[in-house]
């Protein structure tokens, strides 16, 4: 997956305003938008440019609309992300990730809320779902092909606090420098569980250079997660948000002409 850098105009001048105010140049705080209020806000401009959007898809030409969508996303919170990917259940999915935290969470519970409903071309996800079959993924990184099929872990479930400890092997990843060893060790885990699933119920994640005794596969450490966060895990409703009640764009459909759905070089930001 592949995320666009969000670095338009409005989230230039968000940093501009941190920075002013780590500096002490000036006592003036970030200005952003109430939740609710800019969840409305963006599903309404989704309508607007949605036959935009869906026509630079269909010519799988995303960049096209990369600076329109990071400008959307940002006028939530400068600091999401957002990716457009291959869909589950429908052609294309549009994913808003806060990368789990808890200071954006009100923006991606309010703006999944607020989503219309998805339908055979749009599907919509607050955080980055899942992949339906990980042991399916390779990732090349630093001249190394690992295959998430051979990762194991070894998980340590505390049944009273509902969460799990972790320790990831891969016989590359003695091979791999810090930073991708890092990164190798936390990409199998939110492919599997998806990154909402991970970051609630993974306590502790270490690396395992050697193969330690008792480990189990992606797919086993999958069903040990859902089974003990229990329906919730993959009831995939979407959060009930105690305020006034958005506005959905009606009937939001894309452009005329066909969809292709979108390749390895989906948008995403």
């Amino acid at each position: 997956m592949r995320w666009f850098g969000r670095r338009n105009r409005a989230g230039q001048q968000a940093e501009r305003t941190r920075q002013a105010g780590r500096d002490g140049a000036t006592g003036i705080g970030v200005h952003l938008p109430n939740p609710v209020e800019a969840a409305e806000r963006f599903w309404r401009r989704w309508e607007d440019i949605l036959p935009t959007v869906s026509a630079a898809l269909g010519d799988r030409e995303p960049h096209r609309v990369e600076n329109l969508l990071c400008e959307a996303v940002a006028e939530i919170h400068p600091d999401l992300h957002f990716s457009i990917e291959r869909g589950q259940f429908a052609v294309y999915a549009l994913v808003l990730s806060g990368q789990e935290d808890p200071r954006l969470r009100p923006y991606t519970d309010a703006w999944i809320a607020a989503a219309p409903p998805d339908n055979t071309i749009w599907e919509f996800h607050d955080s980055v779902p899942p992949v339906p079959d990980p042991t399916g993924v390779a990732v090349n990184l630093a001249g190394h092909r690992l295959a998430l099929a051979d990762f194991r872990v070894v998980a340590q479930v505390d049944q009273a606090e509902g969460v799990v400890d972790v320790a990831v092997h891969h016989p590359l990843l003695r091979d791999l420098d810090e930073a991708s060893r890092a990164a190798m060790t936390f990409l199998p885990l939110d492919a599997t569980l998806g990154e909402r699933l991970a970051g609630e119920r993974l306590r502790r994640v270490e690396t395992a250079e050697n193969e330690p005794e008792n480990t189990i596969t992606l797919l086993e450490l999958r069903d040990l997660v859902r089974e003990l966060a229990g329906p919730a895990a993959t009831s995939g409703r979407r959060p009930t948000f105690a305020a006034e009640p958005a506005t959905e764009p009606g009937g939001a459909t894309p452009g005329t002409g066909p969809a292709a759905a979108p390749d390895d070089d989906s948008a995403a930001s």
